[in-house]
């Protein structure tokens, strides 16, 4: 078919040829080793952990999109960790504008892409009704850049993820956000972690509650490293009282103690929406872990995955916890490492895990023994990144990378 040859390794060439642009090692291996069908991925991270690769820079994007300006059979590109800036985006917004565009999947992650770039994309996604995942951690787009994203979350009802992690929003712009979820009902996903916050009152944390009283859509929230305290915590489970859709609530590396979390587990013992909390790197302490393992217990919690790494938790939490796993609940992960780990705790977790209570790729510790005293190792598991791409969603797609990596495009079920 004559759209499958137009993605080639030989086309690509054809097209640096003509631009007298140097061929990029690295795509031309790529197209190589991807078959071209319906529904491709090209992954083009420039961290492969198994090789050097040669990264992207605008010039190369310039190249790979007129190569895609014809081509239907690539759903979804995988950019993360090159040296892409704003004109580089700007090609890839002109791909977006197309009315045959097929992009369902665009990573960007950790680029050099800035304020001007953020535009550029908001202005192209204003018309675009293919996107469903766009992620831009990592790119210092500013708090300007997130306002252009806010406006265009107003007019597009099409995506449904959207990452913004470590890219210095301010609170003018997270507070724009939480004001455009309160209409938007396509998004599902969103990831605002690591602002560049600066006034200690928290007002976004009042925003943020009152959209989650109003929003039905929103699955996954992440806020990571906002700087909360108890008091932002107090008012943002005011709104998750009344929110009967997110399934997976981010809050680590914030500053919640233990009576944050007596206002959480409120929430948690009425609320059975509620699957996956991340509290790793806060303070909560033994009282807080207590606090948890009742919630836990009771009949109205649905949590499945917790993690608790770093809170300073001693051997009452810990055994309290491990209490509360042992009992007939709904949680599955539990992520224990960075705390107190003493022998009373490793002799519970060891009975969790050989009595196949807790299977060991759903915690972070595996256990050993040395002159008949038990102790507990870190074991490489972790809580899952995201629920968007595992639950929500059904796979449409899935193609190989040059290093043995996959990517995956997702569609709504």
């Amino acid at each position: 078919m004559a759209k499958e040859n137009i993605l080639s390794y030989k086309f690509y060439e054809s097209v640096c040829s003509g631009n007298q642009i140097k061929i990029n090692t690295h795509i031309l291996e790529v197209l190589k080793k991807t078959a071209i069908k319906k529904n491709v991925t090209l992954h083009l991270s420039g961290n492969s952990r198994l090789r050097q690769v040669q990264r992207l820079r605008d010039e190369d994007i310039l190249v790979l999109s007129k190569c895609l300006q014809s081509d239907r059979c690539v759903t979804g590109l995988d950019l993360r960790y090159n040296n892409i800036g704003d004109e580089g985006v700007a090609r890839l917004a002109d791909l977006l504008q197309e009315a045959d565009s097929a992009l369902c999947s665009l990573d960007l992650t950790f680029n050099d892409i800035q304020t001007d770039g953020a535009e550029v994309l908001s202005k192209a996604l204003q018309n675009n009704s293919t996107l469903l995942s766009l992620r831009l951690s990592g790119n210092k787009i500013g708090n300007r850049g997130a306002m252009h994203l806010a406006s265009m979350l107003q007019v597009n009802n099409t995506l449904q993820e959207l990452q913004l992690a470590d890219c210095d929003l301010a609170t003018q712009s997270v507070i724009a956000i939480s004001i455009v979820l309160k209409s938007n009902k396509s998004l599902l996903s969103v990831d605002i972690s690591r602002p560049l916050l600066f006034s200690h009152q928290e007002e976004w944390a009042v925003h943020f509650s009152d959209m989650l009283v109003v929003n039905s859509s929103l699955v996954e929230l992440h806020l990571g490293k906002m700087g909360m305290t108890d008091t932002g915590m107090e008012r943002l489970t005011e709104g998750l009282k009344f929110n009967h859709s997110l399934r997976y609530l981010d809050l680590r590396c914030n500053c919640v103690t233990r009576d944050g979390i007596h206002h959480l587990t409120k929430v948690l013992k009425q609320n059975p929406t509620l699957e996956i909390i991340d509290l790793s790197s806060n303070r909560i302490e033994d009282e807080g872990a207590v606090c948890l393992s009742e919630a836990i217990a009771s009949s109205g919690c649905g949590l499945r995955e917790l993690s608790v790494n770093s809170n300073n938790i001693r051997t009452e939490g810990l055994l309290a916890l491990a209490q509360a796993r042992k009992a007939d609940t709904t949680l599955t992960h539990i992520y224990i490492w960075g705390n107190h780990l003493e022998e009373p705790v490793c002799l519970a977790f060891r009975e969790l895990i050989t009595s196949g209570r807790l299977l060991p790729d759903q915690t972070d510790v595996s256990v050993y023994e040395v002159d008949g005293q038990v102790f507990l190792a870190e074991a490489f598991h972790s809580l899952r990144r995201h629920y968007y791409s595992s639950n929500t969603f059904n796979c449409f797609t899935q193609s190989s990378s040059a290093d043995g990596e996959e990517l995956v495009i997702l569609s709504v079920h």
